[in-house]
């Protein structure tokens, strides 16, 4: 089974492949998930948020203070694909809330993530493997697409101080396998339809306005400014290396006599962002990346750094 979508997420309707319109304009073809996992019968899917604030190197975060999780309002069984709210995700869609395997844990004070974490091991599973699967699709979609971001990045003379906030949005199925639906370049951020979602999407953007430094304290700009929240000292990775470096080796890559002022700059933001990203945990660049290799250089560069930093504690390794 497939499903055609319009770019603007309407029109969502099972189609047998004699229906299907490939040429339609502004529309594009999914495989149907045809066995989702359902709570308490209906089917849902998940919203991450995710902002990335760097390219070339590529630094991308993931929201983990709260994950939106939305129903159908309808039963998924007996299934009928000309009964949307069975399948399809819409406005009125059903809040976790109201969802009886969840609703008790949520009305506790527990986040959605938390409430769906625990129903997924109180039946004997484990979540850790679902958000792994997230992360992942998460890196493959930015990395696979970095060099088209790249080439629209340089018709702008800025490049440094840049942000953009999405949603990530994922179905699974019942062997708890983790799909990409859609990736929403402007995600809804408003409360009106679902009152209670108003704490979860100002704490995103606040959230969100600490890591790129957007707030009062402070203020990401040249390095001389940066300078005032983080000085060498703390980007340096190995002293006693840097104090020894004469011809700029390839041991010294991070001292700072060795490294120019854009990698200086990289490295001061890289280090702000870390200190300051709250909720947000890093996607990408991780430590212990296994195929470095397939990295760009400037990739390769910065998830050196970061591995380095992990060594020497263990709050740098996400």
């Amino acid at each position: 089974m497939f499903v055609q979508k319009s770019n603007n997420h309407r029109g969502i309707k099972i189609e047998k492949i004699e229906n299907l319109d490939l040429m339609k304009p502004e529309s594009f073809v999914q495989k149907y998930v045809s066995n989702p996992y359902l709570i308490d019968g209906y089917k849902f899917d998940i919203g991450v948020y995710v902002v990335i604030t760097s390219l070339e190197p590529l630094r991308v975060y993931r929201y983990d203070g709260e994950i939106l999780f939305r129903f159908c309002p309808i039963l998924y069984e007996p299934f009928n694909p000309e009964v949307l709210d069975k399948y399809v995700v819409g406005d009125d869609y059903l809040p976790l809330w109201k969802v009886n395997s969840l609703k008790k844990a949520h009305k506790q004070g527990f986040s959605m993530k938390e409430s769906f974490d625990s129903f997924i091991h109180k039946n004997g599973n484990d979540s850790s493997k679902i958000w792994a699967q997230v992360d992942e699709a998460i890196r493959t979609i930015y990395l696979t697409k970095e060099p088209l971001m790249i080439q629209s990045w340089k018709k702008f003379d800025k490049k440094r101080n840049f942000f953009e906030l999405v949603r990530f949005d994922f179905v699974i199925d019942e062997d708890l396998t983790v799909f990409l639906m859609e990736v929403n370049m402007s995600p809804n951020l408003s409360s009106a339809h679902f009152p209670p979602n108003r704490l979860l999407y100002e704490q995103v953007l606040f959230n969100t306005f600490s890591l790129v430094g957007i707030s009062n304290y402070l203020t990401t700009g040249t390095r001389s400014h940066n300078s005032r929240f983080v000085s060498f000292k703390q980007i340096t990775l190995n002293y006693t290396e840097c104090a020894e470096c004469i011809h700029c080796e390839k041991e010294c890559k991070f001292c700072p006599t060795c490294s120019s002022d854009e990698d200086l700059d990289i490295l001061q933001e890289a280090y702000l962002e870390h200190i300051h990203r709250m909720d947000f945990r890093r996607v990408f660049p991780f430590a212990k990346i296994k195929n470095m290799k397939d990295l760009s250089g400037e990739n390769k560069w910065l998830s050196l750094w970061y591995e380095e930093k992990c060594k020497k504690d263990i709050g740098w390794c996400t």
